[in-house]
């Protein structure tokens, strides 16, 4: 029997990503495509520049999308920026702070590792007291947004220890772009990478980057190659920048550019603020209907991230069959544990377009319904 074409059911994404894509985002996906270095594309190139200035809040010229997702992204970051002769502060507070270790690791760079536990924000004073003892240290990388845990680190605080002691930021904000408070420029950070499929409700694939005049110049006064030819950004700037003109680098995906320019125009719309707001007026709701239930959240109150909710799987109830009676009868994909928290936690995910009073309503009524079939 011949294949068919793949049609793939209507689920509501609350899961960690990727989240629910807008209507709008879908249909802008399926525009005319055109060539990557087609006079049209490039001027669109440069409003999702502008309109990625906005949403990091930052003011640097080198801010793209690399074709690429969140990981890639991450990686960019590292690979540019860093040689074996620096040394890296890591914070891990779960599974995306050591993967930001791996990076290091793998290009050969010093490490320092400020561990805290799973499921609470980085700790401030360990950074401070972890920089005093390692004078040498030049960089500082965290997650900002925890993915695995939900818990939300104040970056403001950690960026502006790491300037004090004269080291440059390397910020994950894949699940926090979008979805709570960040000013890149405000916080001093220097580089910073994201990922399409979370709070800007777009196809997953692209990562936004930015970096500051500072990472740019370590950047431009590399003395040696980067170790990725891909993701050297150095190549990645002549195809993103000029007064309308690019040299080519590679085949931009164009329809997923489409999609991001999109996702960015609704959350211009939106206003940034209103979002941010959005996200935390619906977390509001889910924690207080989770709460009901019998649920309680891994992470402390004050540092809980809102698009991302973190919950303990009650005694007795079995995880996998929970999920998929949530899949299969209600079209409802939450998300398992990861890391330290795999097979005893629940992550669900309220990010960008999936942020609505009626994915809560929907998640909480089949979540009851759920924990009272499978609970012991």
């Amino acid at each position: 029997m011949p294949i068919q074409s793949f049609i793939p059911p209507q689920r509501t994404l609350m899961g960690p990503g990727p989240s629910d894509v807008n209507p709008r985002i879908l249909s802008a996906l399926a525009r005319p495509t055109v060539g990557h270095l087609d006079p049209t594309f490039v001027g669109m190139m440069d409003e999702v520049k502008s309109l990625l200035q906005y949403a990091f809040q930052t003011e640097n010229a080198f801010t793209i999308a690399v074709s690429a997702p969140g990981s890639a992204g991450m990686e960019a970051c590292f690979v540019n920026l860093l040689t074996p002769q620096d040394t890296v502060v890591v914070c891990r507070n779960g599974v995306f702070g050591a993967r930001m270790i791996e990076n290091v690791q793998r290009g050969g760079a010093n490490l320092i590792v400020v561990d805290s536990p799973w499921g609470r924000a980085v700790d401030p004073q360990q950074l401070e007291d972890t920089l005093k003892q390692n004078p040498q240290a030049n960089f500082v990388a965290f997650v900002h947004a925890e993915t695995s845990t939900g818990a939300l680190s104040d970056a403001k605080t950690l960026c502006e220890i790491a300037r004090k002691h004269d080291c440059l930021t390397i910020v994950d904000a894949v699940t926090s772009l979008g979805g709570v408070e960040l000013k890149v420029d405000d916080w001093g950070i220097d580089a910073i990478y994201s990922g399409s499929q979370k709070c800007l409700s777009c196809v997953p694939g692209l990562s936004p980057v930015s970096f500051s005049e500072r990472a740019t110049e370590v950047i431009k006064n590399r003395k040696t190659p980067v170790q990725s030819w891909f993701l050297d950004q150095s190549l990645v700037m002549g195809y993103w920048s000029g007064e309308g003109k690019r040299s080519y680098h590679h085949t931009a995906p164009v329809n997923s550019l489409y999609a991001l320019h999109e996702a960015l125009v609704i959350l211009q719309q939106e206003g940034l603020e209103q979002s941010w707001a959005r996200h935390k007026a619906q977390h509001q709701k889910l924690a207080g209907g989770l709460n009901k239930l019998g649920l309680d959240f891994i992470v402390p109150q004050e540092e809980r991230l809102p698009q991302l909710n973190s919950v303990f799987i009650p005694k007795g109830v079995d995880d996998v069959a929970v999920r998929s009676y949530l899949l299969n009868e209600y079209n409802l994909e939450i998300g398992a544990g990861l890391g330290d928290f795999a097979g005893s936690a629940w992550r669900i995910g309220l990010m960008g377009y999936a942020a609505r009073s009626e994915n809560v309503a929907l998640c909480l009524s089949a979540l009851e319904d759920a924990l009272g079939r499978f609970s012991a």
